[in-house]
């Protein structure tokens, strides 16, 4: 069974007779269910009646379910309700705009809107580049969906992924102080994207594509990222491609190997699956076989108008493998997985090297849970926060922003990318890495401070930057007297 988590938390109202062991029947009812105790609270008790809430974690829905019909078969006992503690956390939506100045006086209105506020528009217009200090626009990123490749769902449509953009405005504000905001488009036409973000850019100061299904993603990065001057980043290539090269950086080390010598089996050649097998190459990994649903990408295959594939296959498989997954893993010392459930067996992965690394990403479910892995793998690494090593694109994209925005980026190119991994990576101490600790944690206070400062410094080294430091800001000049 799956491991069970505050994903499926379920709060059950009980009713029953107030007499000694009805708790203990519930709470062992529940245990037997396989279901895992978060919390008690009596809501009332008299001689006769108790009402407790039990708050339980499931592994599923249909577990949840399992737990509840349970406890309502207990003699005496009467559920009054069921409340899922994840619904009442998405009430009403997860972020809100607030002001950072007040609106409380006639002094504060003449000064933020009509009529102090034509002066500086007039400023912008006069030089357009004060709008990057007169405005928010630096500070701030549109989060951009069709809806068409949500984690773990697939092609739900804008109005059902808002919930994962709101989630992504959440993390980038929370973490990184990177005002976000969800833009979610009904249509998956990539000249109607590209046309539509275009046009709403001169309010962002960056763009994250997001849950954007391939090829089409590819096309739409490209494209925006010529015709647009601020950074156009898609994080479920390169995000999930930063993270995860850091916890390969940290999972190397703890079996002593090096990139050069290592062959990675990577299952998935989507978006992220491309993504991670160029960040890897840049590290320096040179033996990467990929699979996708029709088998390896090597280059006998016919890709047809697929120039992405076809790029995959040129440029990796160096001994142009072509047989099954079971064949490729047999000797290789690293599995990525970045395509769905249960697709990996026991066996196959007994197959593989000693001190073998796993990296089962899919999300919810791995492509192998880590229950069912043979005793060869020594790191194993998921997407799920209930399993140690999890790979979370929230490592990346905020220190990644914080670091553009504070050099003003105009792009986020290889460079950037390479040295937010290392300094992601850098986050744990080498004498603290082991097998369960090879990624740092979301909540860490220096995984921000030090992919951001990764990323801005490298954003001047490769001469992106458009300044050289948060301080050096405009601001200052436009906030002397004018006489307009």
């Amino acid at each position: 069974m799956v491991s069970t988590g505050p994903a499926y938390s379920l709060t059950i109202r009980c009713e029953y007779q107030n007499s000694p062991g009805m708790l203990g029947k519930i709470t062992t009812r529940i245990g037997e269910c396989g279901g895992n105790m978060a919390g008690i609270d009596v809501i009332t008790a008299t001689d006769q009646k108790m009402v407790r809430d039990l708050t339980v974690y499931a592994s599923g829905i249909e577990h949840g379910q399992d737990i509840i019909e349970a406890v309502g078969k207990i003699e005496g006992v009467v559920i009054r309700s069921v409340s899922d503690a994840t619904f009442l956390f998405h009430l009403g939506g997860k972020i809100e705009m607030r002001s950072k100045v007040p609106a409380k006086t006639r002094e504060d209105m003449s000064k933020a809107y009509t009529p102090g506020v034509a002066r500086v528009c007039m400023a912008i217009y006069e030089d357009p580049e004060a709008v990057w200090a007169l405005t928010g626009k630096a500070n701030t990123v549109a989060v951009v969906t069709d809806g068409s490749a949500v984690l773990g769902l697939g092609d739900i449509g804008p109005k059902a992924a808002m919930p994962v953009m709101e989630g992504k405005a959440l993390l980038f504000k929370e973490l990184s102080g990177v005002d976000a905001w969800p833009i979610c488009l009904d249509t998956q036409d990539v000249d109607e994207i590209v046309t539509i973000v275009k046009a709403i850019a001169p309010g962002f100061g960056g763009i994250n594509l997001e849950d954007i299904s391939a090829p089409r993603c590819f096309e739409i990065e490209e494209r925006l990222k010529a015709e647009l001057d601020i950074p156009v980043f898609h994080d479920d290539q390169h995000g999930t491609a930063v993270v995860m090269l850091a916890g390969l950086i940290n999972a190397l080390a703890v079996t002593g190997r090096q990139p050069e010598d290592t062959k990675v089996v990577l299952l998935g050649v989507g978006a992220s699956g491309t993504a991670c097998a160029k960040m890897m190459m840049s590290h320096g990994v040179k033996n990467i076989v990929g699979f996708d649903r029709q088998g390896a990408l090597s280059r006998n295959r016919d890709y047809s108008d697929n120039r992405f594939k076809k790029w995959f296959a040129d440029n990796t498989n160096p001994n142009n493998e072509s047989g099954s997954l079971a064949e490729a893993l047999k000797g290789a010392d690293v599995f990525l997985g970045l395509s769905g459930p249960g697709l990996v067996t026991t066996e196959d992965i007994a197959g593989m090297a000693d001190d073998a690394i796993v990296f089962a990403l899919a999300n919810p479910t791995p492509e192998i849970a880590p229950e069912d892995l043979p005793d060869n793998v020594t790191v194993i690494a998921t997407g799920r926060s209930d399993y140690p090593n999890q790979i979370n694109n929230s490592l990346g994209f905020p220190g990644l922003f914080r670091g553009i925005f504070d050099v003003r980026a105009s792009e986020i190119n290889d460079e950037m990318k390479l040295a937010a991994a290392r300094a992601l990576a850098s986050v744990i101490p080498e004498e603290s890495l082991g097998p369960d600790f090879v990624i740092p944690s979301v909540f860490d206070a220096n995984v921000v401070t030090r992919v951001a400062a990764a990323t801005a410094q490298a954003a001047i080294d490769s001469g992106v930057a458009r300044r050289t430091s948060r301080s050096d800001d405009a601001a200052a000049s436009y906030a002397s007297f004018r006489t307009r």
